[in-house]
């Protein structure tokens, strides 16, 4: 059976080594980075499959990082782990595309039990084909959405990513740049322009259903609420 590879950046060397050796106990295989760069560098050469990132470290905080990271892979579950307690410090990890957030301190066993949820909710995506929104069904695979008629629509492939995007960002909102960015490689006055026509669409194709919305966050981005 393989490791599941976990990537850990955490500047505090104690605890990341007491984190790295407890976690190697439970059959994980542990990346083991002392700051943000270092762990970027290690993602993109290994691939791991959930990331653990402290938040304040060295060269390249754990929001910064996560960022970035997010720009080319949206599925990859990450927790970030922080001595901050300020209920806005939560909620900005969480927009960046945090999945969990753990205080200092904690216990080994509750950072292995998240982790172990983290994975089995990554599983359980996997294996679903089709994604509900209230009275739609959509496919990412075939670009699909289906009303509860039968009534079937067919998405670009933009529209269908930028939709798959907007779901998974349920009731947050979805960062205006980093979506650009993802989708249409830069975040300029053109593509910003593009992407709000692609909301136009996609509201249009929704109509069906009055309980779904796109909502325009000024300033930061779009959410989707149903």
């Amino acid at each position: 059976m393989n490791k599941t590879t976990i990537l850990l950046a955490e500047d505090e060397a104690a605890l990341g080594m007491i984190i790295k050796e407890s976690l190697e106990t439970r059959d994980f295989n542990v990346l083991y980075c002392e700051n943000g760069e270092e762990a970027l560098q290690v993602y993109k050469e290994k691939k791991p499959e959930l990331l653990v990132l402290d938040v304040m470290m060295p060269k390249k905080d754990g929001f910064t990082l996560a960022k970035e990271i997010r720009l080319e892979n949206e599925e990859i579950p990450i927790l970030f782990l922080t001595a901050k307690s300020q209920t806005q410090d939560v909620i900005e990890g969480f927009n960046i595309g945090g999945n969990d957030y753990l205080k200092k301190p904690f216990s080994i066993e509750e950072l292995i039990v998240r982790i172990n949820n983290l994975l089995n909710r990554v599983k359980i995506q996997k294996n679903s084909e089709t994604l509900l929104i209230n009275n739609y069904t959509f496919s990412l695979t075939k670009q699909t959405l289906q009303y509860k008629s039968g009534e079937v629509i067919q998405l670009t492939h933009r529209e269908a990513h930028l939709l798959f995007h907007l779901i998974k960002n349920r009731n947050k909102v979805l960062d205006r740049s980093l979506i650009l960015k993802k989708l249409w490689g830069d975040d300029d006055f053109f593509n910003a322009r593009s992407m709000d026509v692609f909301i136009s669409k996609l509201r249009k194709k929704l109509k069906q259903d009055d309980t779904i919305q796109i909502i325009n966050v000024r300033g930061f981005g779009y959410k989707m609420v149903y």
